[in-house]
């Protein structure tokens, strides 16, 4: 950690620490660096801390956390917002006075603590952990727009977003930016959300709320910003997702920008990515990891960074006592609902893959057991905490695991379709997840599914990816009739399931796919769901993780 050097007697360590600042500076790959000026050897160097946090998802408590190490599958213990408090304070002390908590969105949906009060648990916890700068996540709409703005302003923090407002008025609903100083070095931080939330929720969610787009208006209101407040550094904050983020850093949109906080598709970036204009992040989700970024800058210039993603690991930052209060005193009204066991399973539970999750093949399984469809359908996410059976024996199932794992609990809906329709949609569904153009994807993460068995390639062109579809140990036939299950998307057209268009015969049940996992988990635990290989593609092989076009990402 670098700081601020006064004294008289420190000339032979800011040589060094000068000598190490060029070095880093002449090996800078972007074009924006390579115009750095070499520091004034007569001027301090400042140094500032930027913390982030993303897709929090109402995790209040430490949890299971799934990494990829050594090629196989492992559980650690990470997390909980009085775990982070202890982290954002330690790092205030190392740097006093020249740190900033940002979070990227998504903090009050994902849990049943969230759910249940429709976010309310949120603002008293918030407003303590001392964040300077909050966006709007995709999910920040899930309750209505109401609700989303009386609980972002009772976090009592700038609450920033260019590209959402009121649709009637064309008002916005927040401030476009938020600006910081430290001792005369300006930093400005612009907010933006996914502008396809419409599509990617329940319409219903965000009606009233307008969205503008990555456009050449954008462009201007970003080059205005770093010159019209004499900034220094200025960061993206956005919820659009790493493929778009990354495309971001190479647009000309970007020309003007330093970094891009990226937030949404929940990738743990370990180093920052490197585009044409900008430096991408994402910290993961869950609170399982807060990314630290240090800014070095010498006569208001900036000269270097650092970056570092640090596991929220409970061993080494032990819970605050203060807002370990606030969070059992928020859970308290919700908490003997959400702590029933409702069943048990053998296997470890997740919904962390590309293509296929044991949790995922558990969900449609129990669709398909309760309605009898030929197909069950869910929408496909990386979501929730995994829960990890222990010494052999099987792990206990509570309400709040399912809403963690399933944080939307809508009707079951169904219907009719060709095998043609059911095909297109498919091939829709694997574009929206693999297209190899960022500003096409939707989340990265395939549809699932129970009742079929299809065979894939992900790099293949739009169209033409599926290689094999089984229904009911059959080929699928383009002419025939099966019948699919799938939940309500409020504000959806009624012949409409899971962006499938034109399904005949539709009818809604009087059941909710939470009801139903828990009705199949009475029956059938304790359960052992595993990959079956019901979705496949050879290309990325049984345990794919992620997929980000012109980069070396790999998720761990």
């Amino acid at each position: 950690m670098f700081t601020t050097m006064r004294t008289s007697n420190s000339n032979i360590l800011q040589a060094i620490f000068l000598i190490a600042i060029l070095v880093l500076t002449v090996g800078c790959k972007t074009e924006k660096s390579n115009k750095m000026d070499s520091p004034d050897t007569s001027k301090d160097t400042l140094s500032i801390t930027v913390l982030q946090t993303a897709d929090i998802h109402g995790q209040l408590d430490t949890h299971p956390e799934l990494f990829w190490e050594n090629e196989k599958i492992v559980f650690k213990d990470r997390g909980g917002l009085a775990n982070i408090k202890t982290l954002f304070e330690q790092e205030r002390q190392k740097n006093p006075g020249h740190t900033i908590i940002v979070d990227g969105g998504d903090l009050i949906q994902g849990s049943g603590y969230t759910a249940l009060s429709e976010g309310k648990v949120m603002p008293a916890l918030i407003k303590n952990m001392g964040y300077d700068v909050i966006i709007p996540g995709n999910w920040e709409v899930v309750y209505g727009k109401d609700v989303m703005m009386d609980v972002m302003k009772g976090y009592e923090t700038d609450v920033i977003v260019q590209n959402m407002y009121h649709e009637e008025s064309d008002e916005p609903l927040f401030p476009t930016y938020s600006v910081k100083e430290f001792e005369g070095v300006r930093i400005g931080f612009m907010g933006i959300n996914d502008p396809d939330v419409p599509v990617r929720q329940n319409p219903i969610f965000s009606k009233g709320i307008g969205f503008s787009g990555l456009t050449e208006d954008l462009k201007k209101q970003v080059d205005d910003l770093k010159m019209n407040e004499n900034l220094d550094a200025l960061f993206l904050v956005t919820h659009i997702g790493i493929f778009k983020q990354v495309e971001l850093a190479n647009n000309p949109i970007s020309e003007n920008v330093d970094y891009i906080l990226g937030n949404d598709t929940h990738e743990r970036v370990r180093e920052p990515i490197q585009g044409k204009y900008a430096k991408v992040t994402e910290p993961g989700a869950f609170g399982s990891f807060v990314g630290k970024l240090t800014l070095h800058f010498i006569d208001g210039k900036l000269v270097a960074d650092d970056y570092e993603l640090i596991d929220v690991d409970p061993e080494v930052f032990p819970a605050d006592e203060e807002i370990q209060v606030l969070v059992d005193q928020a859970k308290a009204p919700y908490k003997d609902h959400l702590e029933t066991v409702i069943g048990y399973t053998k296997k470890p539970l997740y919904r962390y893959l590309t293509v296929e999750n044991p949790m995922d093949n558990l969900i449609t399984d129990a669709a398909r057991w309760k309605t009898g469809a030929d197909i069950s359908i869910s929408n496909g996410f990386r979501f929730g905490n995994p829960i990890v059976p222990k010494n052999g024996s099987p792990a206990p199932i509570i309400r709040a695991n399912l809403w963690n794992l399933l944080p939307v609990n809508e009707n079951i809906k169904t219907g009719k379709a060709t095998g043609k329709q059911i095909k297109d949609w498919l091939e829709k569904e694997m574009h929206n997840a693999f297209s190899k153009n960022p500003t096409e994807r939707f989340g990265g993460w395939l549809v699932r599914f129970s009742g079929m068995k299809v065979s894939f390639n992900s790099q293949n062109p739009k169209g033409q990816r599926i290689n094999s579809i089984i229904v009911n140990g059959k080929p699928l036939q383009n002419d025939d009739y099966y019948t699919i299950s799938a939940c309500v998307r409020p504000g959806d057209p009624i012949d409409n399931l899971c962006r499938m268009s034109n399904v005949i015969d539709v009818e809604e049940r009087d059941y909710t796919i939470h009801e139903v996992v828990e009705e199949y988990l009475n029956e059938h635990s304790p359960v052992s769901p595993v990959l079956d290989g019901r979705s496949y593609a050879e290309d990325l092989g049984e345990y794919s993780f992620s997929t980000v076009p012109q980069t070396d990402y790999k998720f761990q």
